[in-house]
């Protein structure tokens, strides 16, 4: 299979406004009555996920870990799960940017999947280390679906950062 390459568009810098304002709503998402449903994805594991691959340098491990205490302190759940899972979840997107933004979306959201379900067994491991039952594999359904939202969180969330299309077609080459 030969190697297309694609144009690609001059994005616009990112607001840390915007991608403060984009953690807060999963936030809120996550922290709905139905979070304990099966299949529903971790927006915010997803949202992290997102900057930190397209972002490194303004969203790290640092943040992850406080958005984790402040989904720990919201959920009930115990202290330090997400906060862990967050920050190795924020690590590995890092780690793995250039090489995961090297794809296409479909293929950026395989590598989306394992880095959410690693995420996840680490939630999973944490809570069973402190006593929980196993909750059944349905319990990583949310993955599969977060990783299956990766083109629409990508296309809603670089939205604001785009350039016309007028301007990308005038400008010089």
């Amino acid at each position: 299979m030969a190697y297309v390459e694609q144009p690609q568009r001059i994005l616009l810098p990112v607001s840390i406004g915007y991608m403060a304002f984009t953690v807060l709503l999963a936030l809120l998402f996550n922290l709905m009555p139905w979070h304990d449903l099966a299949g529903v994805p971790d927006m915010v594991a997803l949202v992290l996920t997102f900057w930190c691959v397209h972002q490194p340098r303004k969203m790290g491990i640092g943040i992850a870990w406080f958005v984790g205490l402040v989904m720990d302190a919201g959920d009930g759940s115990l202290l330090g799960q997400h906060a862990f899972a967050y920050a190795f979840l924020a690590f590995g997107a890092i780690t793995l940017h250039r090489r995961i933004l090297w794809f296409s979306l479909w293929q950026q959201a395989a590598h989306v999947l394992v880095l959410l379900l690693a995420s996840q067994t680490l939630m999973l491991a944490v809570r069973m280390a402190a006593g929980a039952a196993f909750p059944g594999l349905m319990y990583f359904a949310g993955s599969l679906i977060g990783a299956a939202l990766w083109p629409t969180a990508t296309f809603l969330l670089l939205l604001p950062q785009r350039r016309p299309e007028s301007f990308d077609e005038n400008r010089p080459l």
